[in-house]
């Protein structure tokens, strides 16, 4: 489908539930009158068109019987004999003729409807004309006997008679309408009660409907709708948390950006102003990767966008991660090293498992002091890709093994250089988020040897 089309679709008014309901109803019950009527008029011809044969059968049983008392050689002309009265009548309905074995015709009673000679009794139909007739034959012993009827005046009576029910059938049609209307509104009444509840509900007040009140039909659409409201009131819920935690968090560095400019404003010689200019240049470093963090942290948000997937060589990752770290490791004096095997590859979102690596890599740096290693590893586990960050520094307890996934948390243990924690406590909080929605599991152990931490990411089996 085209922009142009979609774009008409959707500024499309769309049509109320009511109004289609009866629309469809009332097309319906169109159809349905309509067949009504065809049926009767297809059953009314065909059932009194065998009223009609017996009729012809009567007819010519009749003539018969009049010929087998008076004798058909004496019977004067039926039509002769008519009333006068009777012209008003128009053409006769049915039309008789009696003949001699032989074919020789003794009596008609309509000289302008000249029936066939048929020698075998039984129901025909034959054209005399334009005309189609329906003709009964009785062949005698001294004679043969037919009585017939035109087609169009049974056709006409049926249309008369189908006629006759256009008019009820409308007015059942007007009075199904009204009731359908009335119904509609009793039955959809529900639907209005359920979307007053809905706009009641704020952002301050996204408590469930209580299925109890509504009938069983809307369950599904009203438990689909407490669901939402619950996901939504966890959203909101996150965000608030989130801003506020951001707040704090960007607090404590933009007093100490403002205490460092105080310090290089005051500073009295060319050594004093050297040394402000040290720390406030690490201040703002430190700003800058805590900002930094929160965009990656609110990128990462469940309703954000869905992963860009293309398959990713771990292990090109993980030294691709080792290049961009190699300045500030040599600058700590930290061996830092990529250990690959094979081509561990994953279908993931190249970018965020580039954010997932480079905080464990990051937090790795900060906590492991000068002559340390860290090794950043890529390769299969018992058939799952993995990457792992191990490093040599004072590791983490067991017992904050799981805190230290939460935002902002920084954990009792010291830095690298032997202060206490000063970064951001959202580097595995990050590296968390990446790895849940890549379906990943994350966990933290003591490294080998007993000393440090290593970090592992198990990827899904491919």
């Amino acid at each position: 489908m085209s922009d142009a089309a979609k774009n008409s679709a959707m500024t499309r008014p769309v049509q109320s539930i009511q109004r289609r309901v009866l629309v469809w109803a009332m097309g319906a019950l169109v159809v349905g009158a309509s067949l009504l009527v065809g049926s009767a008029y297809w059953t009314l011809t065909h059932e009194m068109g065998e009223v009609f044969e017996d009729n012809l059968k009567q007819v010519a049983l009749a003539v018969a019987n009049h010929h087998g008392t008076y004798g058909m050689a004496r019977s004067p002309s039926l039509a002769g004999q008519l009333p006068r009265v009777y012209e008003e009548y128009g053409k006769f309905e049915f039309a008789t003729a009696a003949w001699t074995r032989s074919g020789t015709l003794l009596h008609a009673s309509d000289p302008t409807a000249a029936l066939p000679f048929l020698s075998r009794s039984g129901l025909s139909v034959v054209s005399i004309g334009r005309e189609k007739w329906h003709l009964y034959t009785i062949v005698l012993d001294d004679g043969i006997v037919q009585a017939a009827q035109r087609d169009s005046e049974r056709e006409a009576l049926a249309r008369e008679t189908t006629t006759k029910l256009i008019l009820p059938a409308l007015l059942m049609l007007a009075l199904l309408a009204i009731l359908l209307t009335l119904a509609l509104r009793r039955g959809l009444s529900p639907l209005a009660l359920a979307a007053s509840e809905v706009t009641t509900r704020s952002v301050e007040a996204l408590h469930p409907i209580a299925l109890s009140a509504h009938p069983p039909e809307l369950h599904l659409l009203i438990g689909a709708i407490n669901d939402l409201m619950a996901r939504l009131g966890s959203a909101l819920s996150l965000q608030r948390l989130f801003l506020a935690d951001a707040a704090h968090e960007l607090r404590t560095p933009i007093t100490a950006l403002r205490l460092q400019l105080q310090l290089l404003e005051r500073a009295g010689d060319e050594t004093q102003r050297e040394v402000a200019l040290v720390q406030l240049r690490a201040g703002i470093d430190r700003a800058q990767h805590l900002v930094e963090q929160l965009l990656q942290l609110s990128r990462l948000a469940p309703e954000t966008p869905a992963l860009r997937r293309e398959p990713v060589d771990l292990a090109e990752l993980a030294r691709a991660t080792v290049g961009r770290f190699s300045a500030r490791a040599d600058d700590k004096k930290i061996d830092l090293g990529a250990v690959t095997e094979g081509t561990p590859t994953v279908h993931a979102d190249v970018q965020q498992l580039a954010i997932l690596l480079n905080n464990l890599v990051d937090n790795a740096l900060r906590h492991t002091p000068p002559g340390g290693r860290i090794d950043v590893a890529a390769q299969v586990e018992n058939g799952r890709p993995s990457l792992s960050v191990t490093d040599s520094g004072p590791g983490i307890s067991a017992a904050e093994r799981e805190r230290v996934f939460d935002r902002f948390y920084r954990g009792s243990n010291v830095s690298a250089d032997g202060q206490a924690p000063h970064g951001s406590g959202l580097g595995l909080a990050i590296a968390r988020a990446v790895a849940e929605r890549h379906g990943a599991d994350i966990t933290l152990d003591e490294a080998p040897g007993g000393t440090g931490l290593r970090v592992s990411v198990r990827f899904p089996a491919r």
